[in-house]
């Protein structure tokens, strides 16, 4: 009991920002990279404000919170996989078959209600999968998402018939489009997964419990932490959150497609990435997140609005990816030679 309550205390010491020697040097770094990055958007948004004609009009800007809301809300709970220290590949595929879901049975029922919390049922059983073949069976993360990102595509379009599935519930459209105070129900979907994953992340014991694992797996299993039951848990989160998300983007297209969403896990990783989020795990933060994911929204917005081409908004996201990895990297070798 002395040694697990050592142990404990050493894992606090270590991965709890403000706490000791040791955490107050970690809480000052995070908050020189947050400011820094905050910085970085502050510049980006003036300098599109500027040359980019009709951004900084009131009807973009809610349009491009409103573009953000798919990658912004998966951010909230990749950012925790990430945090283990593992990776969710599936995600865009969770978004497709949760929305297929949602489509078929709110259409074969009639109930909106049923229709929405079958693809979100549908989202966490599959993020549970996921998180259980990592944690008990110990697949690396990317190779059991891999997998289960095609496996889970190929339900979406098992479900459907291999085609969109219309929607016959004219309710089922308010979910993606009602409104409040100006903002849509996706667009506060996203700020709502912000402020609870925030408070999960720097305010309660899970939120340490998950940076100590990513730090160190081993260390956290001898302080008391349960890590194969963390990482399940944090997988079902991920599929939840998705779920909720494909639900929303069903709504807003008014169709269940098998086919959206290719490519979302990417720009997700990448936001994640550029807020701060180690990919090795162990650092994490929800301010970061957010700023990274409206760092990919005003680029994108931007060469929405100047008319680029797609193949061209292709080399750009890559290279925002490429970037945020290579910045990643130099914050893992200045925190190593600090």
């Amino acid at each position: 009991m002395a040694t697990e309550k050592l142990a404990q205390a050493q894992s606090s010491a270590e991965f709890a920002p403000g706490k000791g020697r040791v955490g107050l040097p970690k809480a000052i770094r995070t908050l020189m990279d947050t400011s820094g990055l905050i910085a970085i958007f502050i510049l980006l948004f003036i300098g599109l404000s500027v040359a980019v004609p009709d951004f900084l009009t009131g009807r973009n800007i809610v349009g491009l919170l409103l573009s953000v809301t798919l990658i912004g809300t998966i951010a909230t709970t990749m950012m925790l996989v990430l945090a283990l220290g593992e990776v969710d590949l599936s995600v865009a595929s969770i978004v497709a078959f949760t929305g297929v879901v949602a489509a078929v049975i709110t259409s074969s029922s009639g109930s909106v209600f049923i229709g929405v919390a079958a693809g979100i049922a549908a989202g966490a059983a599959v993020g549970a999968f996921n998180g259980f073949v990592v944690a008990r069976f110990g697949v690396n993360s990317l190779i059991a998402t891999l997998a289960a990102m095609e496996f889970v595509r190929g339900l979406a379009y098992i479900t459907s018939g291999g085609d969109a599935v219309m929607i016959t519930v004219p309710a089922f459209f308010d979910l993606g489009s009602a409104s409040f105070l100006g903002l849509t129900v996706p667009v506060w979907t996203m700020i709502f997964c912000f402020i609870i994953f925030g408070i999960l992340l720097n305010v309660t014991a899970f939120g340490r419990n998950v940076l100590a694992t990513g730090g160190n797996a081993e260390a956290a299993n001898l302080a008391g932490v349960n890590v194969r039951r963390l990482k399940v848990t944090v997988f079902a989160l991920q599929g939840i959150v998705a779920g909720i998300a494909g639900v929303l983007l069903t709504s807003r297209m008014g169709l269940g497609d098998p086919n959206t969403s290719l490519g979302l896990e990417l720009a997700v990783i990448s936001a994640c990435v550029l807020g701060g989020v180690s990919l090795s795990g162990g650092v994490a933060s929800i301010t970061g997140v957010l700023v990274g994911v409206l760092i990919m929204g005003c680029v994108q917005n931007a060469m929405g609005l100047l008319n680029v081409p797609t193949f061209y908004q292709y080399l750009v996201r890559g290279a925002i990816l490429l970037l945020a990895v290579l910045f990643d990297r130099w914050k893992q070798s200045r925190r190593t030679r600090a």
